[in-house]
């Protein structure tokens, strides 16, 4: 038992915890300290405020209830093994260490290794895995390892197959360095090299030899030259598992699928329709067409026509085609490439609404009045002959009154009464006041080689309004017709943002003295005011994306939950069935519950709209990761060959690691290590986003304008770190504030919730 400190408070001090945490064998919990130190009633408050600053300084680590000394290797823990040295032995590493110096190392010690509770040996460890282990011994041993464990049981095991670019030098070891940052590079059997050349793209597999491994691994497949034309997108695609081989069976049934005819369809090819896409688009699944309202009682108001593609007439119900498109869940867009939900002829073929074909769609007829407010709307299976297929700017250019000859013939009849019914649904719009969010979204434009030529970011036109509200629109009526029908389908809901980044929301608009209003449940009408408050300033592009990661991710369910951001009670997705899944799902729902053909939602999928709901959301986050991993890849690898070049940012991110750079010119995002700002402490004042130099009073904060160098970019991690150029601003109120901290740091030792930090 330790015994009570001698100390006039009574009260134990930070270090004698500290101490009493590392010898207690790392299972000291808030209940042992209290018991040990003779704490009861009134005393455990401050103990636990001591406790809790101890853990956010990472001066102790909390695992499970109790509490560990960080720094101090715990006699059981957790490890992952990191590489296997030149005698063939198994090195491993902690898994948590908060210690503000170098991780040590630990050889695996030999050994059989039993599961416990069962009868069995287990697979013998290998780099990668995470394992649960005994501290032996703590000593100074050969090659830099500073302990001896003992495996218990292997935790989580790294995956039997990692990709990684070929390296080859003459006279050195052939190495592969993986794609996932979080993975160490790996020597390479040369006697599995074969053809492979230096710069292949690989996926390899760690040889294991007698019970703990080899120190090489074998090449399984050579995938292509890394720098080739879509081998940065193929990265993505195998590493986050996305199917993009179709199988035969589901190419044979796409064969075989016979175009529709008008059986048991409305003939509406005498409207004419338009498609409106981007001018690189090969699918093109949603066409628009409206007209005034000749109703003597709706003057003013406009009837707009938004007519999908049928694709659920050409896919059958857990067919070839059906199940292998809810595996995809939806396409995947890269800037190199497409992968897509449908194979080719269903997609760009039998389901593209190409201009003088006729197609199967599923139409609605909805009318609005003058002031925007949906009057009616109804459903229709159709078939349609689209007038004109035309791009963003081509629409645009012929209302600005630039037109072609293609053009020029459409725009008074067609044109001009869609832009009018546009006119007419922004008035609803503005009266709904959803969340209007600002934040450009760059395109990564690539060269006939594959390499990135440039990033633009592409203006936004009227006409991607346009078309996005009438989507909008028809997504709605779509819900509604389905609960009207109390037919189940799949809602695409957004939950409100929650409580937790609202409160770091509100934290950080005081940075820029804006005050976050938290009367009753936030409503986007509140963001828009914050938003319009930073409009035409430094800080615009900035609050709108803390504001963007403010919000919910919004999913796929059964249960409607409303959509925060559009401000709708009820959405569900319907307009893009070639690329999405949860859409062909509502075509389905729409058909059976309106009657309109016997290829209807089955009562099997019905039952199982859950689990579909569930793995179609999954799909979706899958499919982001990738685009963006793919995106992070082209850019550093476009910057690679200008390391030591200066750039303008913007401090998009401070933590008490560093601060996260995102660049003008690119978009890209970087990191600059705390430990390169200078030869001083930086204190991190969390509530104010800053980095403050305690002797300079330098101050680096969230949203600062900054120039930095290059210093490194790894191309197939997608990774950038950057050397700051830009003196910090002084700034004395937030000055003042770092130093009442670190006085405060210094009189008990470190201060509550805050962390300070010296240049190694």
């Amino acid at each position: 038992m330790v015994q009570k400190p001698g100390n006039e408070s009574g009260f134990p001090s930070r270090e004698q915890i500290l101490d009493f945490i590392e010898k207690f064998d790392g299972k000291a919990g808030k209940r042992e300290i209290a018991r040990a130190f003779g704490l009861k009633g009134n005393d455990k408050i401050p103990l636990k405020k001591i406790l809790r600053e101890l853990n956010d300084e990472g001066l102790v680590v909390k695992e499970r209830k109790n509490l560990v000394r960080s720094g101090v290797l715990p006699n059981v823990g957790v490890y992952t093994i990191v590489l296997i040295d030149d005698h063939g032995d198994l090195i491993a590493e902690p898994a948590r260490w908060d210690a503000k110096k170098q991780r040590p190392r630990a050889l695996v010690q030999h050994g059989s290794i039993k599961q416990r509770n069962s009868g069995f040996t287990t697979p013998a460890p290998a780099v990668g895995d995470k394992i649960l282990a005994r501290l032996s011994k703590t000593a100074d041993l050969p090659d830099g390892t500073t302990a001896t464990i003992t495996v218990i049981k292997i935790l989580d095991k790294a995956p039997d197959v990692i990709m990684g670019v070929l390296r080859l030098k003459v006279g050195s070891q052939p190495l592969c360095l993986p794609v996932d940052k979080k993975q160490r590079e790996l020597m390479i059997d040369e006697n599995s090299i074969g053809n492979a050349k230096d710069g292949d793209l690989i996926s390899i597999k760690l040889v294991k030899k007698g019970k703990y491994g080899s120190a090489k691994a074998s090449i399984c497949e050579v995938i292509g030259n890394a720098s080739s034309e879509k081998a940065v997108s193929m990265i993505a695609i195998l590493q986050r598992e996305i199917p993009y081989i179709f199988p035969d069976n589901v190419l044979e049934e796409a064969a075989n699928a016979k175009p529709a005819t008008l059986n048991d369809r409305e003939d509406w090819r005498y409207l004419p329709f338009i498609t409106i896409d981007p001018a690189t688009a090969k699918d093109h699944d949603d066409a628009v067409f409206a007209e005034p309202d000749t109703d003597g009682d709706n003057t003013g108001g406009y009837v707009v026509y938004v007519a999908i593609a049928d694709v659920s007439c050409y896919i059958p119900s857990n067919g070839e085609i059906d199940r292998e498109a809810l595996k995809r869940g939806n396409s995947v867009y890269f800037p190199d490439r497409v992968i897509p939900m449908l194979p080719e002829r269903i997609s760009n073929n039998l389901c593209s609404l190409g201009e003088n074909e006729d197609r199967p769609a599923l139409a609605v007829r909805m009318v609005f009045d003058k002031k925007g407010k949906k009057l009616k709307h109804g459903f229709h299976r159709v078939m349609i002959r689209v007038t004109a297929g035309l791009s963003y700017t081509e629409a645009q250019s012929a209302i600005d009154g630039i037109t072609t000859d293609k053009t020029l013939e459409l725009l008074p009849s067609i044109l001009r009464p869609l832009w009018q019914a546009y006119t007419v649904l922004q008035k609803g719009r503005s009266f709904r006041k959803p969340l209007e969010l600002n934040v450009p979204e760059r395109r990564i434009l690539l060269k006939d080689n594959g390499e990135v030529d440039r990033v633009v970011t592409p203006e936004r036109l009227d006409a991607h309004k346009l078309i996005e509200e009438c989507m909008i629109q028809a997504n709605v009526a779509a819900a509604e017709t389905l609960e009207k029908h109390d037919q189940t389908l799949v809602y695409r809901v957004h939950d409100a943002p929650s409580l937790a980044k609202l409160e770091s929301l509100g934290e950080f608009l005081k940075t820029l003295e804006i005050p976050l209003q938290r009367s009753g449940n936030m409503r986007p009408e509140q963001f828009n005011n914050i938003l319009g408050r930073v409009e035409g300033t430094e800080h615009e592009l900035l609050v709108n994306e803390v504001v963007l990661r403010s919000q919910s991710q919004a999913e796929y369910t059964p249960d409607n939950g409303g959509h925060f951001g559009l401000n709708l009670r009820r959405y569900a997705h319907f307009t893009s069935p070639i690329r999405r899944y949860a859409d062909l799902i509502v075509h389905r729902a729409l058909i059976g519950a309106l009657g309109l053909g016997d290829d209807g939602l089955t009562k099997t999928q019905e039952a199982k709209l859950t689990i579909i709901a569930k793995d179609i959301s999954d799909t979706e986050r899958r499919a982001m990761k990738a685009e963006r991993d793919t995106s992070d890849r082209l850019i550093a690898g476009f910057l690679s060959d200008r390391i030591g070049a200066e750039f303008e940012g913007r401090i998009a991110g401070v933590t008490t690691a560093g601060l996260f750079i995102k660049l003008a010119e690119t978009g890209a995002d970087g990191f600059i290590p705390i430990s390169t700002l200078g030869v001083q402490y930086f204190i991190f004042v969390e509530e104010q986003r800053a980095l403050v130099g305690e002797r300079t009073l330098e101050v680096y904060r969230l949203g600062d304008a900054v120039r930095v160098r290059l210093l490194d970019a790894a191309p197939y991690a997608g990774a950038l770190q950057f050397e700051m150029m830009t003196q910090g601003c002084k700034r004395p109120s937030i000055s003042r504030l770092a130093q009442k901290q670190r006085k405060s740091s210094r009189q008990h030792n470190r201060g509550p919730g805050k962390r300070s930090f010296r240049k190694r």
